[in-house]
């Protein structure tokens, strides 16, 4: 019975990570990101929803439109050419990942050995968004589900691998969802919830709208939401400890 006491009072006595304003307005911690966000009036297309405030360059928003993107030397073309309506949508998430300060929340810091660096993960990207990247790129082709990793690189750009055929992307890409989650190892994940809940992320936006992911973000970063997971975990390691 002294367990269980104890147990139910370390619940209520752990100290709440506060997550708050560090997680708002940052720019990552990685190789092309601007220490800091800031206006840029000369971002390239697809980047232009973030002109106002930036962890992008307007070179970095340039590369990230060319066909072979000098950013990772990745071909979109590695099954022959992509649809344009499929191809957009790869342009705006690449901006999106490269200029957005409002991804603090799902940032993960890693070490690797080229050094330090940063990613993010499972950042929520609202419905509709998934559903139409997955309906514009039904007839283009790919080889693989996870474009992390194993491609071949001997000739400087990223090629299909030995015994990795083409198909149309729903034969990778079963879902929306599937597209969404596996093609970057989970950088990203497929929210139930529409534009404008407030609870999901868009990967491009209407600039003259402004832009919506801030809320979100601070709504992912709030105190409230922090000390509930901190909870939440603690909780889980009590009961690890009182059952072993």
């Amino acid at each position: 019975m002294e367990c269980w006491w104890q147990l139910l009072l370390g619940l209520w006595t752990v100290t709440p990570i506060w997550a708050g304003d560090e997680l708002l307005n940052v720019c990552m911690k990685a190789k092309r990101h601007k220490p800091e966000p800031g206006p840029e009036d000369q971002l390239y297309e697809e980047c232009i929803p973030w002109k106002d405030n930036a962890c992008c360059t307007a070179s970095t928003s340039w590369e990230a439109h060319l066909d072979v993107s000098l950013l990772y030397n990745f071909s979109l073309g590695h099954c022959g050419l992509m649809m344009p309506d499929c191809r957009k949508h790869f342009i705006q998430a690449v901006c999106f990942y490269e200029c957005s300060p409002n991804l603090g929340p799902w940032v993960q810091q890693r070490v690797g050995l080229s050094g330090r660096g940063a990613r993010i993960l499972d950042a929520p990207l609202c419905r509709e968004d998934c559903e139409l990247w997955w309906a514009d790129c039904h007839s283009s082709y790919t080889c693989k589900s996870n474009w992390h990793g194993g491609w071949d690189w001997s000739r400087g750009k990223s090629r299909c691998p030995a015994r990795a055929p083409c198909h149309p992307f729903p034969h990778y890409f079963p879902t929306p969802a599937d597209l969404c989650e596996k093609i970057w190892s989970n950088s990203f994940k497929a929210s139930p919830e529409r534009r404008n809940s407030g609870r999901c992320l868009q990967k491009w936006f209407e600039p003259a709208r402004g832009n919506p992911n801030a809320a979100v973000a601070r709504h992912f970063a709030s105190p409230a939401r922090s000390w509930e997971a901190s909870r939440a975990l603690t909780a889980s390691s009590l009961l690890l400890s009182f059952l072993s």
